[in-house]
């Protein structure tokens, strides 16, 4: 028996050790990602990508050892509802003056659904919505950084102001040019306020923190004249001396909301207060969700959340159904949208057909390797729910049958509230971002004679494998249908089940036929293991049309030959990272030679 206490000690006491276990948490997070800076300017590029991977895991080892102490030091799965009330609202006075308050809050709602063993949507002792506001926080400490930093150069000190801003990013490798760097990047900034007047508050603001990812450290700010506010971000890489370049600038939105993109890894950033960067990086891009700002910033858990906020105000605000998704039907995930909403919700059938010797687990461990890999702009991410509820009347009767024909295993209708409301209920589901089937985007381009919306499009299919491949991610099934193409017109694929590391394949040319029987046969004729792969077979069934025939092997006759597969998987597996880039070659501003 635990000792009997007042319950407001025993509440402070629980919630106290529950901010503890958040601090913890943020902490090591924050550790980690600040060593980024040193993995980059030491080349550690295995490092960081298995650092990335680690991270991940961070969250939910600190919620179960959290859990196991509460249960331990306080019986806290024994507690009466009138205690967590007050444990909350203990947890609420611990929230004042904190730095990550959104992030502590989530914390405390994992923690307690564990512990308590409820639905997120139904426990009445969470944060549903936020409880501390998070707008205009800073770190008050003499010697902390400052969110960003602001400069205010004059028509004759902006390259100095450039270079200054360069330099304040504390990094100790020395440029191969910084004067050079400095000055290709005003030449850049220029063509977006030379030809305008320069007003009394023209100024760059540049986040303190870099952004780093794979084999790039990037900085991350904006221009501001007048009304005119232009968001930037400039990538720095190491040549093969190991001396730092500036290697492009990017400008506007759509550059960076290609760089922040959901098919691409997270950022590691050491960050104080990460609110604050969410702020500063809407304000460059205002079309982006806050959840996916999160996202990008390692803090999935929280992007979660405000994408389930999102969802549920999605859905008091609108009227339309659940549908069956368009387009042709996967054998191993049922998928489904409403039609107003930007996204698809994907749930494992119970069955599949021969051809797919797979199962649910295997279908699980798929997706954490994806969510755990550098997806290099090319792979959706995803959010995993369990036990998810949704009104039963928004839902299609022809959707419900679906499931119930496919998933039933993952279905559950009933009134699970008791207030008269009937539920659908999916035991397990992934969320990701709709786009168009590239199979459906092709055939669009076929009727309408757009000979050259259908290059581009064939032309970035191929691209996409080859970044995949660089990520060392053979997709498994290449069908045209697997695969999605984004308002940015970027190729993304998204079918999961049957992907593998390109380490563990082995890429085989067709054997020449023995005889003129072998030649006739319908039949394959030689024995393939496991993991073998013919990249000459992919042909028939990718490129059926003489047009799609024709721009594929122009551009990408190489995938087609196992030696290029094999060749990346020896360089990778010998310890090599390929460059994958996040813009466009065209956008470098020096040939130079990368490490």
């Amino acid at each position: 028996m635990f000792p009997q206490r007042l319950d407001s000690t025993l509440a402070y006491a629980i919630a106290k050790a529950m901010m503890d276990g958040f601090n913890r948490h943020y902490r090591l997070f924050r550790t980690e990602s600040a060593r980024a800076q040193h993995r980059f300017e030491t080349r550690d590029w295995l490092g960081q990508q298995r650092a990335q991977r680690e991270r991940i895991e961070f969250y939910d080892l600190r919620v179960k050892e959290c859990v196991m102490r509460l249960i331990k030091e306080f019986g806290a799965d024994d507690q009466p509802m009138d205690v967590w009330e007050q444990v909350k609202l203990h947890y609420i006075g611990l929230l004042v003056n904190h730095h990550q308050p959104e992030l502590a809050e989530t914390f405390f709602n994992s923690v307690t659904t564990k512990i308590l063993r409820r639905a997120y949507f139904q426990n009445d002792f969470i944060f549903v919505r936020p409880a501390v506001s998070t707008e205009y926080i800073e770190n008050e400490e003499p010697s902390a950084k400052p969110t960003y930093r602001c400069y205010y150069p004059t028509a004759g000190t902006m390259q100095a102001e450039v270079l200054r801003f360069l330099q304040d990013l504390g990094l100790r490798v020395p440029f191969d040019d910084l004067e050079r760097d400095a000055g290709l990047v005003l030449g850049a900034m220029k063509r977006h306020f030379d030809h305008v007047k320069l007003r009394a508050n023209f100024q760059f603001q540049v986040l303190s923190g870099l952004f780093f990812r794979n084999k790039g450290a990037y900085v991350v700010g904006k221009i501001i004249n007048g009304f005119q506010e232009v968001p930037f971000a400039l990538p720095i890489l190491h040549n093969t001396d190991g001396q730092l370049v500036v290697d492009a600038a990017l400008f506007g939105e759509d550059d960076l909301l290609i760089l922040f993109s959901f098919a691409r890894a997270t950022f590691m950033v050491d960050m104080e207060i990460p609110s604050a960067y969410v702020q500063f990086l809407r304000s460059l891009m205002p079309r982006k969700p806050r959840a996916e700002f999160y996202n990008a910033l390692g803090l999935a858990k929280q992007g979660k959340t405000l994408f389930y906020r999102d969802f549920l105000f999605h859905m008091r605000h609108s009227t339309d159904r659940f549908r069956i998704a368009p387009g042709i039907k996967g054998m191993v995930m049922l998928v489904f949208d409403l039609p107003s909403f930007p996204f698809v919700f994907k749930v494992i059938k119970d069955f599949y057909p021969p051809q797919k010797d797979t199962t649910r687990e295997q279908i699980r461990g798929k997706y954490l390797l994806v969510k755990q890999h550098d997806r290099v702009g090319r792979m959706a991410d995803t959010l995993e729910f369990s036990e998810v509820g949704f009104p039963r009347d928004r839902f299609t009767d022809e959707l419900i049958a679906e499931i119930q024909k496919y998933a039933p295993s993952q279905l559950e209708i009933s009134d699970r509230d008791g207030d008269g409301t009937t539920e659908v209920i999916l035991k397990h589901c992934y969320i990701e971002r709709r786009m168009i089937p590239l199979n459906i985007h092709l055939q669009e381009a076929f009727d309408a004679g757009a000979r050259a919306q259908i290059e581009h499009t064939v032309i970035e299919y191929g691209n996409a494998i080859k970044d995949l491949v660089a990520a060392n991610i053979f997709p498994g099934d290449m069908l045209w249908k697997n695969f999605g193409i984004t308002r940015h017109g970027k190729v993304v694929f998204y079918d999961y089940d049957e992907i593998e590391y390109v380490t563990d394949c082995n890429f085989r040319r067709v054997p020449a036929p023995r005889n003129e029987e072998d030649e006739m046969s319908g039949e394959v004729w030689y024995t393939v293991r496991k993991h073998d792969v013919f990249p000459e077979t992919f042909g028939p069934f990718l490129l059926g049309n003489p047009v799609v025939r024709e721009v594929f092997m122009q551009h990408h006759a190489d995938l087609l030959d196992a030696a290029f597969w094999q060749s990346h998987k020896e360089r990778i597996a010998a310890g090599h990272v390929f460059d994958v880039f996040p813009y466009e070659r065209d956008r470098r501003f020096l040939s130079h030679a990368l490490a």
